[in-house]
C-alpha cells in the first residue's frame, strides 16, 4: 500500500493584500503556504507545516500584516514560489495526494499564480472544497468561515487565525469533524 493513501493534504495560503485598491504594478502573491497532513482512517492530524514564500511583484503591506502577523522583513527570508512548488511536490506528495482547502480561493490562487509565473501546478486534480461540504454536513443555509464553522463543531480555534500554519490545522479538524459524520467526500475539480 502506497504510503499516499488514506492521507489528504490540507493546505491554507496567505497572499499579499491590501486595505483598498491593489497598487498599481503589484499582484496578490502567496506568502505563506500552511499545510497539515491528516490521516484519513486513523482519524488524526499527523504533520503541521509552514513554507514562508518571498514575493516578486508586491511587498507586504501594513494592512496585510495586521491580519496575518507576516512582515516583509519575515516573507523576505522565505523561498521563491517555484522552490515552494518543488517543496509540496517532494516533501508533501501534492501531486499524488489529494488535498482540502477552506473554500476555493487557495485552489484558485495556486493556479492563477502558477499560470501567470509558468510555475508548473503542484497539486492533483483531487480538491475538495472542505467549506461547501461542511455546509451541507451541517445542513446550512450560508457557507461559513473557518472561524464560525469551528464554533458550529464546538472545535477550539488553536493559533493565529488568518495564519496559514494555523488556518490548515484548524481546518484539518474540521475535516476530521466532516470525516467522524460520514460526510466526506473527495471531489475532482477541472481547471
Amino acid at each position: 500500500m502506497s504510503e499516499n493513501a488514506g492521507l489528504l493534504n490540507v493546505v491554507d495560503v496567505e497572499a499579499t493584500c491590501w486595505s483598498g485598491r491593489t497598487p498599481a504594478g503589484s499582484v496578490s502573491e502567496i506568502i505563506e503556504i500552511g499545510l497539515t497532513a491528516v490521516d484519513l482512517a486513523a482519524g488524526k492530524r499527523i504533520g503541521k507545516h509552514r513554507i514562508l514564500v518571498r514575493p516578486e511583484r508586491s511587498s507586504v503591506s501594513e494592512f496585510c500584516t495586521e491580519l496575518t502577523g507576516l512582515t516583509q522583513a519575515e516573507v523576505d527570508t522565505g523561498v521563491s514560489f517555484a522552490e515552494a512548488c518543488r517543496i509540496l511536490a517532494a516533501e508533501h506528495h501534492a501531486g499524488v495526494r489529494a488535498w482540502a482547502s477552506w473554500g476555493d480561493y487557495d485552489r484558485k490562487q495556486f493556479a492563477g499564480q502558477c499560470a501567470m509565473t509558468g510555475i508548473a501546478y503542484p497539486f492533483g486534480q483531487r480538491h475538495t472544497n472542505a467549506k461547501l461540504v461542511f455546509s451541507e454536513a451541517y445542513q446550512l443555509q450560508r457557507r461559513q468561515g473557518m472561524a464560525a464553522a469551528l464554533r458550529i463543531a464546538g472545535l477550539p480555534l488553536e493559533g493565529r487565525h488568518h495564519r496559514g500554519e494555523d488556518d490548515a490545522w484548524n481546518i484539518a479538524a474540521l475535516v476530521l469533524d466532516i470525516v467522524g459524520r460520514a460526510a466526506w467526500r473527495l471531489t475532482s475539480t477541472d481547471y
